[in-house]
């Protein structure tokens, strides 16, 4: 079993989740799920203590104190301590593991605590590509809320016959929503693999 006593943090609660405020003991980075899952397949060993959060589909990682305020990446948040504001995380109690829907995906222990930006940083950014895909020019608009947004998600490709004629954009808050094609995943799927072979 794990021990996290030797850690110089731990949740403090052991029954629920509990709202903590970032920046006080580390911050933390969140990716949404799919996005998530490659980059944990790409930092393999060099992931630190890791939080999924399946009701929102995001996860998380903690890291150091200010070490990646000057992160830009689509759908990569940084939570931070803000100088007129607390941004709090739900952070579930150290034992829960995947029958819960917020658990440790990677548990805390005392080699696996705070992530190295330095080594999750690549990682995030190579995951963006292969699961996003290139970006998107200029701002699109959502298929659900219609409004345009700076981070469009290809979400599907409209069809005539066999050619391809559109593509279906969402922002962040509804990319999760949208019922998946399979065509959009497989390309995804493949520029993966593809870029996978080549480095």
């Amino acid at each position: 079993m794990t021990t996290t006593r030797n850690l110089p943090w731990t949740p403090p609660n052991t029954e629920d989740i509990e709202p903590l405020p970032v920046g006080r003991w580390w911050d933390a980075v969140s990716a949404p799920a799919a996005v998530a899952d490659r980059a944990l397949e790409l930092l393999g060993r060099d992931s630190g203590a890791v939080i999924q959060d399946n009701t929102y589909g995001k996860t998380y990682w903690l890291i150091g104190i200010g070490t990646a305020q000057s992160w830009c990446m689509r759908q990569i948040r940084v939570l931070t301590e803000l100088a007129d504001e607390s941004t709090l995380l739900g952070v579930p109690p150290a034992a829960w593991g995947p029958e819960h829907q917020t658990y440790w995906r990677i548990p805390l222990g005392p080699d696996r605590y705070l992530t190295d930006p330095d080594h999750l940083a690549p990682a995030l950014r190579q995951a963006v590509d292969d699961v996003l895909g290139p970006v998107p020019e200029g701002r699109q608009l959502c298929y659900r809320c219609q409004l345009p947004t700076d981070e469009p998600v290809p979400v599907t490709m409209e069809h005539s016959g066999s050619v391809a004629s559109a593509t279906i954009y969402a922002c962040p808050a509804h990319a999760r929503d949208y019922p998946r094609d399979a065509v959009t995943q497989a390309a995804a799927m493949r520029r993966a693999l593809d870029q996978g072979r080549t480095r």
